[in-house]
């Protein structure tokens, strides 16, 4: 029999393995994504709302959408999905991961679909969604084209794919790996390879080889004086999200 293909990295994985612990602590390792995450939300919580005519501001509005977090970590983005009235399925490489966002659903009294599998599994499987959200993670896999290719077939005709990452320049060598990584010592040292980041331009031509349709693509721009993060239209110069639909 033919190996099932699969993007992952397992010396990504071993990172992240290293790191599960840490995933609810808003001063530990993760904590510049504790930062971003208000912003993630506004930009995530809105392309949903515009996609499926949501009421963003009834109760549940997700309800009745089905959506993926695919590298979910310890459930940052999933447990928010949940409390909007997802009905959401948390999905990560690391096992460990898997067990830290578990045990913390569990605590928050939500109910979550969490899984120890790849993008890849579930498509193969032939699971569907509304809604997938690949949010700092192609950075991290070994074939961005067949994982984002993995995402599309995960997707409902007319279905909403977010992907988030960081661009390759000067600018986010100096932020990302200098700045977080090394004087302020959020991140581990190695988290991060800038060679496999991907600029905007490469991510769009990525999304259409991979049979999605872009539709809107912004930057999240971090202000050092306020330590607050906000949705920019024109500098995507470090963190930038794209929005993207799969054709019906």
């Amino acid at each position: 029999m033919q190996a099932r293909q699969t993007t992952v990295d397992p010396a990504e994985i071993a990172k992240f393995e290293a790191m599960a612990a840490d995933w609810w602590d808003p001063k530990g390792k993760f904590k510049p994504l504790h930062m971003m995450n208000p912003c993630r939300l506004d930009y995530i919580t809105n392309q949903i709302g515009g996609q499926f005519d949501c009421d963003l501001t009834a109760n549940g509005p997700f309800r009745g959408l089905r959506i993926l977090d695919i590298g979910c970590g310890g459930g940052l983005l999933s447990e928010p999905m949940a409390r909007l009235g997802g009905d959401v399925v948390g999905a990560d490489a690391a096992e460990l991961n898997i067990s830290v966002a578990q045990i913390h659903a569990q605590q928050s009294g939500l109910s979550i679909d969490y899984r120890h599998t790849t993008a890849e599994a579930l498509a193969d499987a032939g699971e569907q969604f509304d809604v997938v959200l690949n949010m700092e993670v192609i950075e991290h896999v070994a074939d961005p084209l067949t994982f984002l290719t993995a995402c599309r077939r995960l997707l409902k005709p007319g279905g909403l794919h977010i992907c988030s990452t960081i661009n390759r320049n000067p600018k986010s060598f100096a932020m990302t790996i200098i700045g977080a990584e090394m004087i302020m010592r959020w991140l581990p040292r190695g988290t991060h390879e800038w060679s496999k980041f991907i600029t905007p331009d490469e991510l769009f031509e990525l999304l259409h080889r991979a049979g999605l349709n872009p539709v809107d693509r912004k930057g999240f721009v971090f202000n050092p004086v306020t330590w607050q993060w906000r949705l920019s239209v024109r500098d995507l110069g470090v963190n930038y999200v794209t929005a993207s639909v799969k054709p019906d």
